[in-house]
């Protein structure tokens, strides 16, 4: 806990930025310098994680001070608003810094009392997001004390501000999750990535739809952990998605993506038993990680931010179709793959030869017919929400199936050659959404 409040206390130099603007890198360079020269003694003792001692370096120390005085050169590189109501390079440095340093103070402080791995997340999230209002709230105070018009206007709605350090502080958890919590530098990273793009889309947030994104968000996620449909880098994964598909799409775009979520765990766990002996269960008791999640669902994470960065309803209409098509596909793959599979004997769907049940690339009959249905309930979901008519409904089935025969094509010629798994899952959404898309526009839907 002293270690973690020490790496706060030093995150909160980041508050300098809004005053010194892209020299805050300055003081974080000379931390950096400083932590390389220190190797024994009271400092090192504050700040040495147990690899910090076997090594005689605060490594980690170090690390981090590298990767603030990086990102504020980046945020000094990018900081040319042209628009003075968009918040400005020095909020999104804050929040990154807050989220990385508090965050890990709130999980460290937490797991005194209970270190299991849904409350070292949890805790992150409610430190981080904490942090950031705060944090926000501090920028606007400093920049209101001394106006600069070449920065813009830094006031952001508490309910954005509440919603940009969620979504960061639960991107920081899923890094910090899949590395362990080792390796800050790429957390840090990720959680300017996540708060610097949607601060560039001058959110206004409604704070009763961010109440219910909340709320629905952590209880799919929370319940999925439970249930062990999800890990729990599947679960953050999960709630990021949750949270983003609420907050910029809407409450139909969230009812197509837990009806995946929900289909697609269900049908990974049914006759799983049967298909472990088989040889084609999913790892983990078929609990979905956070690369299932966003092999699967990441062409719709960024349809759902495109779409809310769109500036015409033709625009809006493109993407969403794209998010249509891409989950028609992924829900008809992970239908056909986990129930179709029972319904051998396969063929490979490059040369119709007969293969072994859970060959990449193997198709059946009844699969590719199981595979149109998980299709048809995405295009039955978006009219239903949407208002989508026959012919939108007819093209997220056939953009389903079509992106679902890409994902066997790729898996039959390139999979485990020189792609993963859910490389060729992204790779299938994609085609899918495109197909989906276009379609759309050669019918004049959009």
């Amino acid at each position: 806990m002293r270690r973690a409040a020490a790496f706060a206390l030093v995150a909160t130099v980041a508050l300098l930025a809004p005053v010194i603007g892209v020299l805050v890198a300055v003081p974080f360079a000379l931390i950096a310098v400083a932590g390389r020269a220190v190797s024994e003694g009271r400092i090192f003792e504050l700040f040495a994680r147990p690899s910090d001692r076997r090594a005689g370096e605060l490594r980690g120390l170090v690390g981090f001070a590298l990767a603030a005085t990086g990102l504020a050169l980046l945020m000094g590189l990018v900081n040319q608003p042209t628009d003075p109501t968009v918040p400005n390079a020095p909020t999104v440095f804050v929040a990154t810094l807050l989220v990385l340093g508090y965050g890990n103070l709130a999980e460290q402080t937490a797991c005194a009392y209970d270190d299991t791995p849904i409350n070292r997340a949890v805790s992150f999230v409610a430190g981080g997001t904490v942090a950031t209002v705060a944090g926000i709230a501090t920028v606007t105070a400093i920049v209101t004390a001394i106006p600069d018009p070449a920065v813009g206007d830094p006031m952001v709605p508490r309910s954005t501000a509440v919603f940009l350090g969620l979504s960061g502080s639960v991107a920081g958890a899923l890094v910090r999750a899949i590395s362990f919590g080792r390796d800050d530098q790429l957390a840090l990273l990720s959680i300017a990535a996540a708060i610097g793009a949607l601060v560039s889309l001058d959110l206004q947030v409604e704070p009763v739809r961010l109440a219910v994104a909340v709320g629905i968000a952590g209880s799919v996620g929370y319940l999925s952990w439970r249930l062990e449909t999800a890990s729990i880098t599947g679960m953050l994964a999960g709630v990021l998605l949750s949270l983003a598909t609420i907050v910029l799409g809407g409450y139909g775009w969230f009812a197509v993506l837990i009806a995946f979520f929900g289909i697609g765990g269900l049908a990974s766990k049914y006759r799983y038993e049967e298909k472990r002996r088989m040889g084609v269960a999913e790892d983990n008791e078929g609990a979905r990680g956070s690369r299932n999640v966003l092999g699967n669902a990441g062409v719709a994470l960024f349809a759902v931010v495109a779409f809310a960065a769109a500036e015409s309803a033709a625009v809006e209409t493109v993407f969403q179709f794209v998010f249509l098509g891409s989950l028609s596909t992924a829900m008809s793959d992970t239908l056909s793959s986990e129930i179709g599979v029972l319904f051998g004997p396969p063929r490979l769907i490059t040369t119709l030869e007969p293969v072994e049940t859970g060959t990449d690339g193997g198709v059946t009959l009844k699969g590719i017919g199981i595979g149109a249905g998980g299709g048809a309930v995405v295009a039955l979901i978006a009219a239903a929400t949407f208002g989508t008519g026959a012919v939108a409904a007819a093209l997220i089935v056939a953009a389903g199936v079509l992106g679902m025969l890409v994902d066997s094509i790729l898996g039959a010629t390139v999979e485990d050659r020189w792609i993963g798994n859910q490389a060729v899952n992204f790779l299938a959404t994609l085609a899918g959404g495109v197909i989906a898309a276009a379609g759309a526009v050669a019918f004049a839907l959009a």
